[in-house]
């Protein structure tokens, strides 16, 4: 890994190097017109669908990511971009699909309720956010309301608070958009018979007010047995120019998400998924299913105090009601071809309330420009959680054993076991139910310092301070604990063109030892310090023309996280681990009609423990990433579009006993439009209808991937 290491960091010196000598002498794509603090009233410029493009700085109507207007080519880590076209051209349903053209990020199975990713090999199910606010409950999240998705890898509590130890997703959300009416929609289908049918409206009544509604319905369904469901999102949002300003945008947004739910299937002696149990679903037809439904309050006010100080308060407030009941396999024999079966429901009511402040200011000490970023955050969450696991007649346990059969013989609670005995279950067995209370106030400072043309430095801090009380209701036992970290942020950008730089960064984040979901703070756990990240990250960024982007970076990350439990999926352990990568992208305008997204990654790491390095390997953790995705429009009517995507063999466990084998999936797409309101396209997955198991959870629990399929649709806007 040393020697990988070193050749990347030649191979970024020589590319910072040869850069000038290089690039065309084409304007730079960072010049900005006036204040980079883009004017928010009713004259707001906007290009596209409500996004102002000021030089290269994305400023999107939404807070994004970075929370203040710099330029891509100057934020010190890797960013990831997907637009709702991007979206749209490319038939993407999923944030998990948008993962596999990214590098640097995978996905892991989020037990099949929940989206899960992996950034850096880090798996996180907490790390969301919704415009720029925390978005940690675990559901999976629709796109029918995006304006885009920002995947920013690296740890960085400075911006985000608690968590992101290998990155943060953030979606910005479509707002409405001032002196404009149309609307539009899409009905799809595809060859599983999943069907789905979404609109966007916006009414502007003057040039102070808009309203907007995206509305979706899905129909779901994929190429597992019993697997169905469906789910509905409705946003409605208000924009209003209180002034030329001042603006205020105001969002409802209600969820509903029922599926089934489906674990994978188990592996063999040699820790592979076993490809003849490819058909087989692990669970029980009518007991395996997630249901959810929430409510979700946003508003944002944004004002220009002046040309060079700006004012972002937010609000927002989340209301969700889980359940998630399911049965997965734990053991599996393949010479008696008998399966071992666990389950449990889990019930969560939470009730999130995010209130935040952030100022921006632009001012000069002399020939030294500043931004400076100032701001505060509180979050109070309650939150009820409860588990009861399975409990089987026949074995007096929550396990028992059936014959690994299509279908498994239990369906109702009911079943017939290995012995050949009816069996019946009962969700019966407490395994545990508490009550928990969090406060969190925050307070953040980071300055981004223009010291001359061609050296930019950041540099800031963050205080939090995270108070948890959880109750132990059946033993009516109260713990509390309260952290207080102070998070540090810096980076150096070296600018030897306005279109190339070369920028080093180190950051750090922190998580509780409550975990992400605020699980478990018994036992020895009450006794021990948060967990901190620390990430290193060295890379270089540059815009060869106007639309066409590389980016190249290495980094390192130490990090400790509750894990998985190998012996127990329902348990967690707490692993020690250090990560190392490099990471490659090239995405843009190659020549006019002619756009690609490429992407490579190359990760390595070690467990480590209280006696040092194990010798194992971190789970989730495939050596190598490949994804490129190619867009041609042939006429001014037809497009079409060709993308590939790899990934390395990698381990599901962390006791590297069972592996997720390496894969290759080509996917293809062709649109032609109609009219200019009207286009029919179809997106094709699999191509070669490969037989891949994209990701896991633990040992005998890894999915399997859909098989050739495509999707048809008719998108219309007037």
């Amino acid at each position: 890994m040393t020697r990988t290491l070193t050749y990347s960091a030649l191979l970024l010196s020589s590319a910072a190097i040869a850069a000038p000598a290089l690039a065309e002498s084409a304007p730079a794509q960072n010049e900005t017109s006036g204040s980079i603090l883009a004017p928010t009233g009713p004259d707001m410029e906007t290009q596209g669908d409500d996004i102002l493009v000021t030089g290269d700085i994305l400023q999107s109507s939404a807070v994004n990511s970075v929370k203040t207007p710099t330029p891509i080519i100057d934020i010190p880590q890797s960013l990831t971009i997907t637009t709702d076209e991007e979206i749209l051209e490319r038939g993407i349903t999923s944030l998990g699909q948008i993962v596999d053209y990214t590098p640097g990020v995978n996905t892991s199975q989020g037990e099949g309720h929940r989206d899960a990713i992996v950034f850096r090999g880090v798996r996180s199910t907490a790390d969301f956010f919704i415009d720029g606010v925390r978005d940690d409950v675990q559901y999976y999240r629709g796109l029918y309301n995006l304006e885009q998705v920002e995947i920013l890898r690296g740890p960085n509590a400075l911006l985000f608070g608690r968590g992101g130890t290998g990155g943060v997703l953030n979606r910005v959300t479509k707002k409405g958009e001032l002196g404009e009416t149309f609307g539009g929609g899409q009905i799809a289908i595809d060859t599983f018979g999943e069907f789905s049918i979404q609109g966007d409206f916006n009414l502007s009544s003057s040039e102070n007010a808009a309203f907007r509604l995206n509305a979706s319905y899905e129909s779901l369904n994929n190429h597992r047995d019993f697997y169905d469901g469906e789910r509905i999102g409705f946003n409605s949002t208000a924009r209003l120019a209180l002034g030329e300003d001042t603006i205020l945008d105001l969002s409802y947004e209600y969820a509903n998400h029922d599926r089934f739910i489906d674990r994978g299937i188990a592996t063999g002696d040699d820790g592979r998924p076993v490809e003849a149990l490819q058909d087989v679903v692990f669970g029980d037809p009518e007991n395996n299913f997630l249901d959810l439904e929430a409510h979700l309050l946003r508003a944002n006010l944004q004002h220009n105090f002046s040309e060079n100080f700006k004012g972002v308060f937010t609000a927002f407030y989340g209301d969700y009601n889980k359940v998630y009941s399911n049965f997965f396999a734990t053991a599996y024999d393949p010479a008696t071809n008998i399966v071992e079966i666990d389950g449990y429901v889990d019930t969560t009511e939470r009730q999130n309330l995010i209130l935040t402040a952030n100022f921006i200011n632009e001012f000069e000490t002399g020939s030294i420009d500043h931004t400076i970023l100032f701001g505060g955050e509180f979050i109070s969450t309650s939150s009820d959680q409860d588990r009861f696991n399975s409990f089987f007649d026949t074995s007096a346990d929550d396990r028992e054993t059936f014959l690994a059969t299509r279908p498994l013989a239990l369906s109702g609670n009911v079943g017939v076991n290995a012995a050949g005995l009816v069996t019946t279950n009962a969700f019966n067995d407490l395994n545990d139910f508490t009550q928990v209370e969090v406060d969190v106030f925050s307070l953040y400072i980071q300055d981004e310092i223009e010291l001359t043309d061609w050296l930019n430095v950041v540099i800031g801090g963050r205080f939090d301070s995270f108070d948890i009380e959880v109750l132990n209701v059946p033993a009516a036992e109260l713990r509390t604990r309260k952290d207080e970290e102070f998070s540090p942020r810096g980076g150096i950008i070296i600018k030897p063109q306005d279109n190339i730089s070369i920028y080093a960064s180190y950051s750090e984040s922190f998580l509780p030892r409550s975990g992400e979901q605020f699980a478990n703070i018994n036992g020895d756990n009450d006794a021990l310090a948060p967990n901190t990240f620390t990430n290193l990250e060295a890379g270089v960024k540059w815009d060869f023309t106007t639309g066409l982007s590389l980016t190249a970076a290495i980094f390192d990350i130490e990090q400790s996280s509750p894990q998985v439990d190998d012996n127990d999926p329902s348990a967690f352990v707490v692993v020690d681990s250090n990560i190392q990568g490099v990471e490659l992208q090239v995405q843009g305008l190659v020549m006019p009609g002619w756009s690609v997204s490429a992407g490579y990654s190359f990760l390595d790491g070690e467990q480590v423990d209280q006696g040092g390095p194990t010798g194992l390997r971190p789970r989730e953790l495939p050596e190598n990433m490949f994804s490129i995705w190619n867009q041609v429009e042939v006429t001014d009517r037809f497009g079409i579009g060709l993308g590939l995507t790899h990934q390395d063999e990698s381990f599901i466990d962390n006791g590297n006993n069972a592996v997720l084998p390496a894969y290759t999936r080509i996917d293809a797409s062709a649109y032609y439009d109609l009219s200019d309101n009207f286009r029919v396209q179809v997106n094709v997955e699999n191509l070669t209808d490969t037989l891949y198991f994209p990701n896991s959870h633990s040992t005998h629990q890894a999915s399997v991937g859909a098989p050739l399929n495509a999707r048809f649709a008719i998108t219309g806007r007037f």
